[in-house]
């Protein structure tokens, strides 16, 4: 099945599905280019501030998909994608023939797969595209989006994307997507518990740990964690770029497709036991920077 040529986009009815700490600012960025948007999230609530710039809300996930040419799902856990899409009112059963499904959500490979070949059989064409960042990400239009799928729909879909993130990336055909996003999940994972360790050494030692980051934040021992998120450790600001009880999910998913194929995870595997400690004191709603309260009181 080939995809047709857009034309216009602005022409194009994009429908977005999720609007927590990330989904807010990725829909902001496509209603503030111009296009018709409709939204949809499960409180409504958390829609008001799109709805005053101009998105249109739509009570179910089924009004949203009759009306929508590109439907982008944002939404908690691989469960929350099954329903959005497969549910008797969901996305498959009433999408328009011909319409893009972009899952950005990160989700389980092999769901990935299901919905690219149901949309198949509806004249539809799904992509996976997970996104990194965190909300800082998100609200600069700065993501890293990793894409799997038709590489036709990909290409199609490209205008759109470039609205939300700047590091855009065809993996290959569905579920290639969610692999990446796994990768990139494994190598924060075990990250995290250095720079959470490195600043409660800093602070142990009767060292400024402002100046050390002003040190080893542009060395070998760069990342983003720790330019972006340590920062947050120091100042004890613990709220949500990306939730706890999701990145406990994401690497819940990691651990078992390696199993599926295989490969042993240590530092994963230690990594998801820490913040499933961490969880278990109550901080599954904090942002993932809050490991630092393992080492710090």
């Amino acid at each position: 099945m080939k995809s047709n040529v857009w034309g216009n986009l602005l022409e194009k009815t994009v429908g977005f599905i999720g609007l927590g700490v990330m989904g807010n600012s990725m829909a902001s960025h496509i209603l503030k280019d111009g296009h018709h948007v409709l939204v949809y999230t499960r409180t409504k609530a958390k829609a008001d501030s799109i709805l005053e710039k101009g998105a249109v809300w739509k009570d179910t996930v089924k009004e949203l998909s009759k009306e929508a040419d590109i439907i982008i799902t944002m939404v908690g856990y691989p469960s929350d994608v099954e329903e959005v899409y497969f549910g008797s009112s969901g996305i498959i059963e009433h999408a328009k023939k011909g319409a893009y499904l972009i899952d950005m959500t990160t989700s389980k490979p092999s769901l990935a797969k299901k919905i690219a070949e149901a949309a198949k059989e509806k004249s539809l064409f799904a992509l996976d595209a997970p996104v990194s960042g965190g909300d800082i990400g998100a609200q600069n239009g700065t993501l890293a989006i990793m894409v799997g799928g038709e590489k036709e729909a990909f290409e199609a879909c490209l205008p759109i994307f470039t609205l939300m993130g700047e590091n855009i990336q065809y993996q290959g055909p569905a579920g290639s997507g969610q692999h990446t996003k796994m990768c990139n999940q494994i190598a924060i994972a075990a990250g995290m518990i250095g720079v959470a360790e490195a600043m409660a050494y800093a602070q142990k030692s009767g060292l400024q740990p402002e100046n050390v980051l002003k040190s080893i934040t542009t060395g070998a021992a760069g990342s983003w964690s720790l330019s972006n998120l340590a920062p947050r450790m120091l100042k004890g600001d613990f709220e949500p770029g990306f939730y706890v009880k999701h990145f406990i999910k994401d690497m819940g998913i990691a651990l078992e497709e390696a199993e599926l194929m295989g490969e042993e995870m240590p530092g994963l595997s230690l990594a998801k036991s820490l913040y499933d400690q961490l969880a278990a004191q109550g901080e599954e709603n904090s942002g993932t920077q809050s490991i630092y309260k393992l080492w710090v009181k």
